[in-house]
């Protein structure tokens, strides 16, 4: 199709504004999908996705739609995720776009994830269309909304569609201003080749499809290619195009948007970012990504040892499809083998362990999770810790670093006492605090990145009753009065539930989390002693009782001395079990550190 023809665009929106829905009516509207195929969020393809109500993976589909000017456009949908964890998905998907649809609820107004996306495609130069979504509902306030576009996130709203998804009011404006507004893209269709990998999966029968986005040049099926990165080459087997269905095209010219297979089985010679040329192709690469940094790590170890090799190979899959996820192999001593994992957030973590489980049918324990920390030792060294059991003896350590960022969190007005109480109990700093009108109000704090990880999100939304929305990024690392809490049951400490806290905290914590080992851990046939302990010395002391049979039941008189010889030689006994005994720790102990309530 001619380039001219051609618009690309993604629609940015916060949770729950509508994005899936508007997504699904713009595939009506073109007939990609018949009224017998249509259900809600078609692009919503993972069962995760749906019963979670939320988009993980960007997804494309390519659209054919006739314009009020009688011609014939060529619309290349790149949808995006809306939760902050799958902030670089969205990234990924921006730079292969001209426009962007910038989704908004009529009702709620601006979100804290509309104004990061949106900045997002400011950055990235995308032509930015608001729209107003949910006009039919009886809160509604549309004037309201645009103002607060223009004065939050600082664009003309004055002209913003006012639409309804749900019931298709408005998506034929959509589309003619997508027409109207978007620019082509510009790339040269008579250079030589060049196209952006913006995502890659696994086929465990092709071998890796890649995403592309064909910026020069052409891709034609048989095409000699080389990754300009890896430097590996290889021949086009199949080229295609969603719609949403999965349909071969004989060639992917310069500004369209499909997938390729290449006959490649290593995961290892795809990397998203990655330029894909023709194999002779001398001149530079298009400009990448900038690479995700995980800000969350947590170990995962399989249930049963043997599975170690599944495990790892499931890694590799899914860290080709989830380029922001890390690993590398790591070992604890309660757990076994496994692997050291780095994730964006929370929510990133939850979804990367039900994938594992469902998709590779894997079993898994999954460590407490934690933050990096950057420890300088009095020999002048500086080194990155992920895992609190790699943290230097106490005495060798000069200052430790933790991790912050800049949270900018938009609620009403009602509920700002309890969120200023809540981000101060989080050691947090304020920076900014501005009342935008129509009873609305935006935050900005620095808050350790370890006091959010956890549960802050849930305790925003109690504490907001679902009202607030919230968003951050990294902001350095700051010197803390930081100290390594571990927890030691029987006389060994258990390097899978070490945590690094504040020192004024410490207390506190640890007498919480040894009270939960002692709800956690079933009661054995001798007596398991729990203590909370920085250093060598024990803070908090928590003891489960032994099991115990009634050794003098069938005693049913006698002299006292007998009954006292059973007793003791029980005693006895249990002692003797006590130093060969083993506790067996249940993964609730683990998680005890995400449920713990200080």
């Amino acid at each position: 199709m001619d380039q001219r023809h051609i618009r690309n665009f993604c629609i940015i929106a916060h949770i729950d504004h509508g994005k899936s829905t508007l997504a699904d009516r713009l595939l009506e509207r073109t007939g990609a999908l018949s009224s017998r195929e249509m259900m809600e969020q078609v692009l919503d393809s993972m069962e995760l996705e749906r019963e979670r109500g939320i988009t993980i993976k960007a997804h494309t589909v390519t659209l054919r739609y006739r314009a009020a000017d009688g011609e014939e456009y060529l619309l290349n949908l790149i949808d995006t995720p809306g939760h902050v964890d799958f902030s670089y998905e969205v990234s990924r998907s921006l730079a292969a776009c001209e426009g962007a649809l910038l989704v908004v609820d009529a009702s709620q107004g601006v979100e804290a994830q509309t104004l990061a996306n949106a900045y997002l495609a400011v950055a990235q130069g995308l032509e930015l269309i608001p729209v107003l979504n949910k006009i039919d509902l009886p809160q509604a306030d549309p004037e309201r909304v645009r103002q607060q576009i223009e004065q939050v996130v600082g664009i003309d709203a004055s002209h913003a569609l006012a639409i309804s998804a749900k019931s298709g009011v408005g998506v034929e404006a959509v589309l003619e201003a997508l027409v109207a507004h978007v620019p082509p893209p510009a790339g040269d269709p008579h250079a030589p080749l060049r196209a952006l990998v913006f995502d890659a999966a696994y086929d465990p029968f092709r071998g890796v499809r890649c995403l592309v986005r064909v910026v020069d040049g052409r891709l034609f099926r048989g095409q000699a290619v080389r990754f300009l990165a890896s430097g590996r080459e290889a021949a086009v087997d199949e080229l295609g195009v969603f719609t949403p269905r999965p349909v071969a095209v004989e060639q992917l010219a310069a500004g369209e948007v499909g997938y390729v297979f290449a006959g490649l089985k290593e995961l290892a010679h795809v990397q998203v970012g990655d330029t894909l040329a023709e194999a002779s192709f001398l001149g530079p690469a298009l400009p990448g990504f900038a690479e995700a940094k995980p800000m969350v790590f947590a170990g995962l170890y399989p249930v049963d040892s043997s599975a170690y090799d599944a495990l790892r190979e499931a890694l590799e899959k899914l860290s080709l499809n989830d380029s922001a996820f890390r690993f590398q192999p790591d070992t604890s001593q309660a757990l076994g083998f496994g692997f050291r994992c780095g994730f964006l957030g929370l929510l990133h973590m939850e979804v990367v362990q039900e994938r594992l489980e469902r998709e590779f049918g894997l079993q898994l324990l999954t460590t407490a999770p934690n933050v990096a920390y950057r420890i300088l030792t009095k020999r002048g060294e500086l080194q990155e810790v992920h895992n609190p059991a790699q943290l230097p003896p106490e005495g060798m350590i000069e200052r430790i670093e933790e991790p912050f960022i800049l949270a900018t969190i938009l609620t009403p007005d009602t509920y700002l006492g309890g969120i200023l109480q809540l981000v101060q109990e989080r050691r947090g700093e304020q920076v900014r605090l501005e009342y935008l009108g129509g009873g609305r109000v935006m935050l900005e704090y620095r808050l350790p990145l370890a006091e959010v990880v956890l549960d802050f999100y849930d305790r925003l939304k109690s504490v907001s009753r679902g009202y607030a929305s919230f968003d951050y990024h990294f902001d350095g690392f700051r010197p803390g009065n930081l100290v390594r809490l571990d927890l030691v049951v029987n006389g060994e400490p258990v390097d899978a539930l070490a945590v690094i806290v504040h020192r004024d905290r410490a207390y506190t914590r640890g007498r919480a989390l040894a009270r939960k080992l002692k709800e956690t851990i079933p009661r054995q046939l001798f007596e398991v002693v729990v203590q909370a302990a920085i250093g060598s010395r024990a803070i908090a002391r928590e003891v489960i009782k032994p099991l115990r049979k009634n050794v003098i039941a069938k005693c049913y008189g006698g002299d006292i001395t007998r009954k006292r010889k059973l007793l003791e030689r029980q005693k006895e006994g249990k002692k003797r079990l006590k130093r060969v005994g083993r506790v067996d720790i249940p993964q609730e102990a683990f998680l005890a550190v995400l449920k713990v309530d200080v």
